[in-house]
């Protein structure tokens, strides 16, 4: 039996939650889905937004299915939510973070490294109160991002864009070395260098051109983000966050809306689709996951909720979710 740990978390998140579970138990009812404390929720309880038993049960699941984080009390604390996801992400070695955005003509994938550069590099204050955060990349790091980027593409239209800094960034030339190295096993997957000005720019005029996109951290955070915003905004963006060998991280991309939380009117279509890529990429169900990929697209269609210009509720977008999907199979 599949065991899948989900992460309630902040705000808007339980109640996203409970309509992913809601699809879960009638696509793949056999799962086993275990819910643990994390985020703003976990720091009340223990302290901790990533408790040491949440650790262990992540570790050991085949799948993490994690719902927003995030409180405005602990914005400015010394112990804060987003230091949960930090850890869990390098702790789990979840180096590959997909990013799909698709609208249109539009079908792009931004893939992200996710556990180097400088959110993970050396950081602290001087003595003479400069502060500095050190974007640091290995080889290593670069090859297995770009080896997965290359695969993606493969899988897809056969081109990938390579974003980086390398006409200012030291680690950004490494990063455009590297990617080239690995290009020689990739014969059929053609590649081409971006500078990510000029890719933010082509993103927000020419969004069609990309297939697959492979950057460091913290620009493929950025990127990311825009391309959500190009084909229909964070409330509908999910995401994969994968390592080799161990459990992925699956969650929405946009944040915990505690001035929503509470009042039914959630819009769960983030978390819905990263459901999907949970059932694609780590449970090998792909006949489910574009089942519920179709049935999200039903309910955007016949029952927005107010954030898209509709009147639905939570409850009875999923309603239209749970309607439209077909039961699983025996």
């Amino acid at each position: 039996m599949k065991r899948i740990v989900c992460l309630p978390g902040d705000g808007i998140g339980p109640e996203v939650m409970a309509v992913a579970q809601r699809a879960l138990h009638v696509l793949a009812p056999e799962l086993e889905l275990e819910d643990h404390p994390f985020g703003a929720a976990a720091i009340r309880a223990t302290g901790d937004p990533l408790p040491a038993e949440t650790l262990e049960a992540c570790r050991a699941a085949d799948a993490v299915l994690k719902a927003p984080i995030g409180d405005p009390e602990f914005d400015a604390a010394d112990i804060r939510p987003e230091q949960g996801m930090l850890r869990l992400r390098a702790e789990l070695d979840v180096y590959a973070n997909l990013r799909p955005a698709s609208r249109g003509p539009v079908d792009l994938l931004i893939v992200r490294e996710l556990v180097g550069g400088i959110y993970f590099g050396a950081r602290g204050v001087r003595d003479d109160g400069t502060v500095f955060d050190t974007c640091e990349y290995h080889p290593s790091q670069v090859e297995r991002i770009a080896r997965r980027a290359f695969e993606l593409a493969r899988s897809r239209r056969g081109r990938l864009t390579s974003v980086d800094k390398a006409n200012v960034l030291d680690t950004s030339r490494l990063w455009r070395r590297v990617v080239h190295e690995v290009a020689g096993d990739y014969p059929d997957v053609e590649v081409t260098d971006m500078l990510v000005d000029n890719t933010a720019m082509q993103l927000a005029s020419a969004p069609e051109q990309f297939d697959v996109i492979v950057t460091e951290n913290m620009f493929g955070d950025i990127l990311s983000d825009l391309a959500a915003a190009m084909t229909g905004g964070l409330g509908l963006a999910p995401s994969a966050s994968l390592g080799d060998g161990g459990p992925g991280i699956f969650e929405p991309v946009h944040g915990s809306a505690p001035d929503i939380a509470g009042r039914g009117i959630a819009n769960p279509a983030a978390m819905l689709r990263s459901v999907a890529l949970m059932l694609d990429h780590a449970l090998n169900r792909p006949e489910e996951a574009a089942a519920l990929e179709s049935a999200v697209e039903t309910a955007l269609r016949d029952a927005p909720t107010p954030d898209l210009g509709g009147s639905a509720t939570t409850v009875q977008f999923a309603d239209v979710i749970i309607g439209a999907l077909p039961r699983s199979r025996p």
